[in-house]
């Protein structure tokens, strides 16, 4: 009974023709190859299972063809065979971390000086060289630095940085890269193809981003997946091996998210927990789809035709402001951090969905574009009545602050218009003339979130005219005069004003009618009330008076 070869056994590359993902490494050593320019030790580094002892053996076989040396061995002859085979007698394989002793790197170097028996090279490849100890390393330094001329020693290591820089100095040094994604994919769907088992792209993608940038591990992932599929392989399956998130899941907390559905959120979850699934890995698949949206909102072309959900991705981007998924992602790969540290796994994962929930903006201006898209998993809220605003709750049940009206300044500072050439003004009407008193309570109407709301509330109005209204922000938030807030800002104006208008910013020094200046005022008012009313309570001073209490102000907060 024949014994089935593994897959990374059975695929392992016989030629530089074969390899890849290392592109840069075949390049040299064909073209020194090529032209007789031998260097007498090579050092390869790199991560596991990216193809350091591959290269090194087809190098082996490219020094001792029998066709004379090349970069292109002809996998025939007896060195080319038996070197695949592992038995040619002069190519010694020795693995550094099982024979870190002076005394076996003192026989090998003994036996460097005798000619080959059979080849042109006696070839030496040393695999996890930094094992070796201070005393083996210093033993072969001679040798290595003039060698014989049969002779030629092809190191691997995966750490570098534990190498003495005296032999690095020796070698011809190679760094291997971690193979991407994309090749390892379409590598294994070579393979399957010639295996005759069908795959679907879905499997290839999780099967291929398991790897880790790793060939090796791409392919005994890939048998371990046929057997756990009984010679199939299939998304469900796939999952289930790799414990892999079913991304409805994540798809479902962003729409949740988006409606601010704090205990939908934690139910995801609890079905998360029930299945056991990983919520670090979790939370790595929720920074690559939130990666996905900002390049579907920022560079719709880097999101491929054949990405899975496609669809799905882009219309998810319409939900969010570009902003906030700057933020969710920062949250997100955060909370990997913060897994190790956190109470139990759970209560991690669910800290770091309460706070892109508590980070939320009031309102999403774009959620509106998404109510018509296909099979929408929950149905998108049409957009809310504005609220009534800060101010003028405080108008009614505290002290009032009086909002003047903004008087004309000359205009001496820099300016940025936006407005289209072609647009048509109209005559606004009497909401805008009577703008600049109105700003503050109409900051909080606006459909704004994130930065762009945070440009109207540093915003004063400095002149309202027929045809525009002219606003200045303080020096110090002059960063928040980003064209694309400008642009949603005026959008906001004109849905809430029912009117096309035109904006004109200008950087310079405000007043103190910021929407955000009066809001900090009138909270310190609120606070100064509470104060003082705290210690006009006449237990308060009877306690002060008689017991030589102290009252400690920074505790005193104003009822909302």
């Amino acid at each position: 009974m024949s014994q089935t070869q593994v897959l990374a056994r059975k695929w392992r590359p016989k030629r530089f023709s074969e390899l890849t993902g290392q592109d840069h490494v075949v390049r040299a050593l064909t073209n020194a190859l090529e032209q007789r320019r031998l260097h007498h030790a090579y050092l390869f580094t790199g991560t596991r299972g990216i193809g350091k002892t591959t290269i090194a053996r087809i190098l082996a076989k490219a020094l001792n063809c029998q066709t004379g040396v090349t970069p292109a061995p002809c996998g025939g002859c007896t060195a080319c065979t038996e070197i695949d085979c592992g038995r040619f007698v002069d190519l010694i394989e020795m693995d550094a971390a099982s024979n870190t002793q002076v005394e076996k790197m003192r026989e090998l170097l003994e036996n460097a000086l005798y000619a080959p028996t059979v080849a042109r090279y006696k070839i030496y490849i040393i695999d996890e060289v930094h094992m070796l100890s201070k005393s083996a390393f210093n033993a072969m330094l001679k040798t290595l630095e003039e060698p014989p001329e049969h002779v030629k020693f092809i190191l691997a290591t995966t750490d570098p940085q534990k190498i003495p820089v005296t032999v690095l100095s020796r070698c011809l040094q190679f760094n291997l890269k971690q193979i991407p994604l994309p090749l390892i994919a379409a590598h294994l769907k070579h393979v399957l193809e010639q295996e005759h088992i069908s795959c679907d792209a879905a499997s290839l993608q999780l099967l291929a981003r398991s790897a880790q940038g790793s060939m090796r591990d791409a392919l005994s992932i890939l048998d371990q997946a046929i057997a756990f599929g009984e010679g199939k392989i299939e998304e469900t399956g796939v999952r289930d091996m790799l414990g892999a998130i079913d991304q409805s899941y994540l798809y479902d907390l962003l729409y949740a998210l988006a409606q601010k559905e704090g205990a939908r959120m934690l139910a995801i979850a609890d079905a998360m927990e029930t299945r056991s699934l990983s919520f670090d890995a979790a939370l790595q698949d929720l920074a690559t789809l939130l990666h996905r949206l900002a390049l579907a909102q920022i560079v719709p072309e880097a999101i491929g035709e054949d990405t899975p959900e496609r669809e799905e991705v882009f219309a998810l981007a319409k939900i969010f402001m570009p902003e906030d998924i700057q933020l969710f992602y920062q949250i997100a790969i955060q909370g990997r951090d913060d897994l190790s540290r956190a109470p139990d796994e759970y209560a991690g994962f669910t800290m770091a969905l309460m706070r892109m929930l508590a980070f939320m903006p009031e309102s999403i201006s774009n959620v509106s574009e998404a109510e018509g898209r296909p099979e929408a998993r929950i149905n998108l809220p049409s957009p809310s009545v504005p609220k009534t605003s800060r101010a003028a709750e405080s108008a009614k049940a505290g002290p009032t602050v009086e909002i003047p009206n903004t008087q004309k300044i000359p205009n001496t500072h820099r300016t940025v218009e936006i407005a289209a050439a072609s647009e048509t003004i109209e005559e606004p009407d009497a909401d805008i003339n009577s703008f600049s008193s109105d700003w503050v309570a109409m900051v909080n109407q606006l459909k704004l979130s994130g930065m762009t709301k945070m440009l109207a509330q540093h915003c004063e109005v400095k002149n309202v005219s027929p045809n525009e209204i002219e606003f200045c922000v303080p020096e110090i938030h002059k960063h928040l005069l980003d064209k694309a807030y400008q642009e949603r800002m005026q959008a906001a104006l004109r849905e809430h004003l029912g009117k096309p208008v035109r904006l004109k910013f200008s950087v310079g020094i405000v007043t103190g009618h910021t929407a955000a200046e009066l809001e900090d005022r009138e909270k310190r008012e609120r606070q100064s009330q509470a104060v003082a009313a705290i210690e006009s309570d006449p237990f308060v001073r009877d306690m002060v008076e008689h017991f030589d209490a102290k009252l400690i102000v920074s505790s005193i907060k104003p009822i909302q």
